[in-house]
């Protein structure tokens, strides 16, 4: 289905918005930051153990004379409203308090008064036959999961494109037979739990090389359990609870006291194969057997239907629903000392479909058959504190809007509801363009994380994303920004966005200098890479495509990525002889430039086949011929970018040396991708089969660099390669011993991070999906090898937070002499800021900026002036000859500088690199080991004066002239010259001149009759031309 433009309404009370802001005529509103310090001088006094109390009449007659604001009455009834107490008497604490209280209610109710703006209603294209029993969000690794009651399990990216789908179990003859009705994820043990109609649940690993095995299957349970919720505490993962309630209305729960560790003890009849699907029977957990859980149930709801069941921390209650009026909603308290439930249960008329708990509000809401949505306090069981009416059919979903203290509300007429709590009031209606049909079974969820409204209609899912809140920060592109790149050549800054448009921007100034548009159509441009000349612009899109453009935005080549079908470019990597592209898939695609003759491109062989058993997120290389590609299982294969071939795998928990080919032919990643992948014999020995889990999240590598500067490492045995992770994990490898150096978590409980490093490798810059950015000093990080793995950070410089999205992409450059570093983000920004508490600049903002001034150094000891002299000289060297970084001429030079930290590049030696004055200091007395270029001779040799002291010069004696200035003539006097040959005259042309030019003698008669002939019918022929043409005229 196409777009569809939801009805939205703004609900009104007495012809006023409820969005309006409340209180803005009250006097503590009115005043600004002048004003309060006015009236703290008033109660300031000698002694700071002294304080003053004003009375009515003083307060009020100071206020008026001290203020330039605010009338007598206005002051009279602030007193009385700071006078709770009715002392009579106020201080500098108590009207403080009151203040400070009054603006904190004020953001409260302008946040909840709040009322977003929706994007158009989105179909999500997908593989789902059957209806769509739940959605969850993976925030470890930043992916959606939705489940069918088929049993079709689908994986969706952050960007919500559907990565794959398929079975939740190979048994096709058992999906025949049953259905899937609910799924939760155990987060804490990346795992997720899946419960069927034949009275089972089963627990899958989301972290095995096989796609979800079966690794614990729970039978022998009384009733189908319907639905489920789990809950662990994020201080101590090991507590966990998993609930479930089912079709005779038992309420049961398994409380997990070691969840890390297993979530059941294995029997002692299970066969020692550990890839095996162990059975759990109902009965032995009941009767205790297992060590590590133990069981709550309760059966309140007598044979009813349980709808919906969670958990609550805050209550340490369990909460269930049924559609029945009497124990409509039961609440079953945990007691602290023993293992027993205490039970409290809210009759509602004529039940309700689902109820959300606001833990801050602490208020259950119902959404409920008689077309009422409900609020109640979870103590007072005899009515509910409120009541929201408006929805004209039973509302069949709640759930809060915990950070705005709002509430949404769903009804069986496809109706929308957003509520202000705090006035219970309907500050927005939305009327969805669902498919019409009276028989349909709905979904609901709200990932306020993210800001996207998932609402199911049988089989078909649909988003209502919302709009990014009009504020005043700038934004630099009208959609997220994906991608930022930095053109040194030009001094450009450029960055990509989700509509497919490319802007150019002034380092120096920040001004916008063109913009390409629609350079994929309506698809996402995914990712960029710059040429060695910075001349090329390459662009990876969505839509499986690869473009090469010049700066005046000609496509010169499209090179198609995808072979079965659209691949999810991330990554463009161009080498001396190949451009190589990875993305959503586990091969490598590679093309060769010298066979660019036409516009369109197909893909090569790439010889190397395939290694990961996962898809490939990103890629790095090291000249001058060590390749290195992440994969989001973890594993990092390393090739060698000549032969084309792998030679070793490494992984956080092992590493293995590849002897063989594998996969001859490349193969797109699909639903039966776990049948295709071979059985490799090395994996017989492999530590990997032996790992333990990582509880923190998954290992996917986001992101590669090669610290390309650390020359030495070889031999010191340092770290040469850095990896970031979805985990929020930073890992630092040593690539020639294939081991794994240090590792540290830069950003926790974030999910996936993002990271560059400068040229020198001195400075590491990461980004969150929360806007923020840390930078970190590398530069004596993991120089060698200590023989245990490191899990100290490296020294963090700066943390703060330029965006207010994800960051999706960091450049660190050298401008002006200044180290800067370039972030983009989804909150559509592209910022640049320094190394230490620098201003964050956004490109796009009305005034524009100068680079030196903003980034220039503070004030400086006079002491440093003479190093900073010298200092100046310095010039970095380039990395490689000129022979060795340019390209044939039929490759058109590209070289990819999309990540300048990942390729090879060339450093122009005519730029002076100063990041500051620690930084230059550093590289001050390093070694060039190359041979200077002539150009590079003749500045240091000017710069070397610049060192010298300089003082009064001594007076000289007079010195006499010198001989050939006293007597010229005897020295420079021209004298004739003897014996010198005459040179004799040459006669004139007109006397050796025998005949006068003609041009009749010059060429042969034939000749010349040919040209007179072709005259002629030239002459005929165009006046005939011309007499046609005068009579059309006429």
């Amino acid at each position: 289905m196409g777009l569809q433009q939801p009805q939205i309404h703004l609900e009104k009370r007495d012809g006023v918005t409820v969005s309006e802001d409340y209180g803005t005529g009250l006097l503590e509103n009115k005043l600004c930051v002048e004003d309060f310090v006015k009236i703290q001088q008033v109660f300031e006094v000698p002694s700071p153990n002294q304080t003053i109390c004003m009375p009515r009449e003083e307060f009020i007659q100071k206020m008026t004379e001290t203020v330039g604001c605010g009338t007598k009455e206005e002051f009279e009834e602030l007193f009385d409203k700071v006078d709770v107490a009715r002392d009579g008497f106020i201080g500098w604490d108590k009207l403080t308090s009151f203040i400070l209280l009054s603006l904190y209610e004020r953001d409260e109710r302008e946040k909840a008064t709040v009322v977003p703006q929706w994007k158009d209603l989105e179909f999500l294209p997908g593989k789902h036959k059957d209806t769509i029993q739940k959605v969850v969000f993976l925030k470890s690794s930043s992916r959606y999961l939705t489940i069918s009651k088929e049993g079709l399990l689908g994986v969706w990216g952050e960007n919500l494109k559907l990565q794959k789908a398929l079975p939740i179990t190979a048994d096709a003859a058992k999906l025949k037979h049953l259905w899937v009705t609910s799924l939760v994820s155990l987060e804490n043990v990346n795992k997720i739990a899946v419960a069927f109609t034949s009275r089972e649940i089963c627990f899958y690993d989301l972290l095995s090389k096989e796609e979800f095995p079966c690794q614990y299957k729970l039978q022998g349970l009384r009733g189908t359990p319907i639905c489920m919720d789990y809950w662990y505490d994020p201080l101590d993962p090991k507590e966990s609870i998993l609930s479930f309630g089912d079709i005779t209305g038992k309420v049961q729960v398994i409380v997990f006291t070691a969840a890390v560790i297993s979530l059941f003890e294995r029997p002692a009849n299970a066969c020692d194969d550990e890839e095996a699907t162990m059975t759990i029977d109902w009965a032995d957990l009941l009767s205790g057997c297992h060590k590590c859980c133990y069981i709550l149930q309760h059966t309140l709801h007598h044979g009813d239907w349980v709808r919906q069941v969670s958990y609550n921390a805050s209550l340490d209650a369990f909460i269930s629903s049924t559609t029945s009026n009497t124990n409509t909603v039961v609440l079953a308290w945990r007691e602290k000392s023993e293992k027993l439930l205490k039970m409290t249960s809210f009759n509602i008329a004529q039940g309700i479909h689902a109820f959300d708990y606001h833990s801050q509000l602490n208020l259950i809401a119902t959404a409920g058959i008689n077309n009422k949505v409900c609020l109640w306090n979870p103590y007072v069981i005899s009515k509910p504190v409120g009541v929201l009416w408006g929805h004209s059919a039973s509302v069949i979903a709640v759930q809060f809007f915990a950070e705005r203290k709002q509430l949404f509300s769903f009804s069986r007429d496809k109706v929308l509801r957003l509520w202000d709590i705090q006035h219970q009031l309907s500050i927005q209606r939305i009327a969805c363009s669902f498919p019409k049909s009276q028989d349909f079974r709905c979904l609901f969820h709200f990932d306020e994380g993210h800001g996207r409204l998932f609402i199911s209609f049988n089989n078909q899912l649909a988003l209502l994303a919302m709009k990014n809140e009009a504020s005043q920060r700038v934004k630099s592109h009208a959609k997220g920004v994906t991608c930022v790149l930095y053109n040194s050549l030009l001094k450009q800054v450029i960055s990509s966005d989700m509509g497919s448009t490319v802007s150019f921007w002034m380092i120096e100034t920040g001004q916008k200098i063109k913009q390409f548009s629609g350079c994929h159509g309506n698809a996402e441009i995914s990712t960029m890479a710059l040429d060695a000349n910075e001349t090329r612009l390459l662009t990876g899109s969505t839509d499986g495509t690869v473009k090469v453009w010049d700066f005046n935005g000609y496509c010169h080549h499209t090179l198609s990525v995808g072979q079965d079908g659209v691949v999810d470019i991330s990554q463009i990597l161009v080498l001396k002889k190949t451009i190589l592209v990875v993305g959503w898939e586990r091969a490598v695609t590679v093309f060769r430039p010298q066979n660019f003759n036409q516009f369109s491109i197909q893909p090569e062989e790439w010889k190397g086949g395939i290694h990961h058993q996962d898809d490939i997120l990103c890629a790095a290389f090291l000249p001058p011929q060590t390749l290195a590609t992440g994969s989001y299982d973890g594993e990092i294969v390393l090739w060698n970018s000549s032969t084309e071939n792998a030679h070793h795998v490494l992984h956080p928990d092992y590493q293995r040396q590849l002897t063989s080919k594998l996969d001859p032919e490349p193969q797109k990643l699909n639903a039966n991708r776990s049948c295709s992948v071979p059985c490799f014999e090395e994996q017989a020995t492999l530590a990997a089969q032996n790992f333990e889990i990582d509880t923190e999240g998954n290992n996917a590598v986001m992101k590669l660099c090669f610290l390309q500067a650390r020359k030495n490492n070889a031999a010191t045995g340092g770290a040469n390669l850095v990896s970031c992770g979805a985990s929020g994990y930073v890992r630092f490898w040593d690539t020639f011993k294939k081991e794994l150096l240090a590792e540290f978590l830069a950003h926790a409980g974030v999910g996936s991070i993002v990271m560059s490093t400068d040229k020198q490798n001195q400075y590491l810059a990461t980004g969150d999906p929360d806007g923020w950015l840390k930078i970190w000093n590398i530069e004596d990080y993991c120089t060698s090898s200590t023989g245990n793995k490191i899990t100290q950070s490296p020294t963090l410089l700066r943390s703060f937070q330029p965006h207010e999205d994800r960051i999706s992409s960091l450049q660190l450059c050298v401008s002006c002499d200044h180290l800067l570093i370039i972030s983009s983000s989804a909150d559509c920004s592209v910022c640049v800021t320094g190394l230490c508490n620098a201003p964050a600049l956004i490109f796009g903002q009305a005034s524009h900026w100068d680079i030196e001034s903003y980034f220039s150094f503070p004030t400086r000891d006079t002491n440093l002036v003479e190093s900073k002299s010298q200092e100046e000289s310095m010039k970095i060297s380039p990395l490689f000859s000129k022979e060795e970084s340019c390209l044939d001429s039929t490759e058109d030079s590209l070289l990819t500088e999309e990540n300048k930290d990942d390729s090879l590049h060339i450093i122009r030696s005519s730029e002076e690199i100063n990041f500051s004055l620690k930084y230059k200091n550093r590289n001050m007395h390093k070694k060039k080991a190359h041979k200077p270029c002539y150009r590079e001779i003749i500045e240091k040799s000017a710069s070397t004066f610049r060192s010298l002291s300089l003082s009064r010069l001594k007076e000289l004696p007079e010195v006499n002239k010198p001989a050939f200035l006293l007597d010229p003539d005897k020295y420079f006097k021209e004298e004739p010259e003897e014996n010198e040959p005459q040179v004799p005259e040459l006669p004139l042309l007109s006397e050796t001149l025998k005949a006068v030019f003609d041009e009749k003698h010059l060429f042969p008669k034939e000749i010349l009759d040919h040209e007179r002939q072709d005259k002629q019918l030239y002459q005929g022929t165009s006046g005939d031309m011309k007499i046609k043409r005068n009579k059309k005229q006429l």
